[in-house]
């Protein structure tokens, strides 16, 4: 091998071990969990609300749409035997005048407010999955979940469409550009859930329908790399600690 062509080697393999020591510098240890966010038995800080697009029906006796908890699951989730068991799921039951792009949104109200006004379900960790069972009657309808992030922006991921028969898991991979950290310290800032909506097309009927939700939950990366100071990093102990300090004189 000529003189050049040896050094030409030895700096293509210098190249390589030093892409290689770089991503082997920046792989970041994680630590995925499957957390719950909503089991409408009652446990969380929620409940939940409905509201509709203006189509909605409304009469002297009825006003739709309705929800309500009920005692039914997927038995893939939770089994068959019902006995012994008060799992429930959010029922929803809607009925539209006229056939077209409707919606109907199911959306989180803090336990303690009296006006009741929407709240939205901090997700912990870095989640990368949002999880969920939806039972449908085949109707040509589809859902989407609304998600916030830590500049206020809200995400709207396609959760899928709702024609197919009895429950059904759905679920969707959260987008990478959909930001969840920054640069300064604390670097974590999560998402928040604020709804779900159902959409109804105009080729199918929306005289009277009922969909039911089961167990919302996400997996999520909740590792943290420790540093000398991390508790500084955490609003929760910052508050504590700067409640329990002192001020100081100028």
């Amino acid at each position: 091998m000529k003189h050049g062509g040896f050094k030409a080697v030895c700096l293509a393999l210098s190249v390589c071990m030093t892409v290689a020591s770089v991503y082997a510098a920046e792989e970041k240890a994680v630590n995925l969990e499957s957390r719950i966010l909503e089991n409408f038995d009652g446990s969380s800080g929620y409940v939940w609300k409905v509201t509709a697009s203006k189509f909605a029906t409304k009469t002297d006796k009825e006003t739709f749409p309705k929800l309500a908890y009920i005692k039914t699951w997927p038995a893939a989730a939770h089994g068959y035997n019902r006995e012994g068991k008060d799992i429930k799921s959010l029922g929803v039951w809607g009925r539209f005048d006229r056939k077209g792009y409707n919606w109907i949104d199911i959306y989180p109200v803090a336990k303690d407010d009296k006006d009741e006004n929407p709240a939205e379900i901090p997700i912990p960790g870095r989640v990368q999955l949002l999880d969920m069972w939806v039972w449908g009657a085949n109707f040509n309808y589809y859902m989407e979940a609304y998600i916030r992030d830590y500049k206020g922006i809200v995400h709207i991921l396609n959760m899928g469409d709702l024609n197919f028969e009895g429950w059904k898991n759905l679920r969707i991979n959260i987008p990478s550009n959909i930001p969840q950290e920054k640069r300064t310290l604390p670097k974590r800032q999560g998402l928040t859930l604020v709804k779900f909506r159902i959409w109804t097309r105009p080729v199918e009927r929306v005289d009277d329908f009922q969909i039911y939700i089961n167990q919302i939950k996400v997996l999520t990366d909740t590792f943290e790399t420790p540093f000398d100071g991390d508790e500084l990093a955490d609003p929760a102990r910052v508050q504590e600690l700067w409640s329990a300090g002192s001020n100081a004189k100028n």
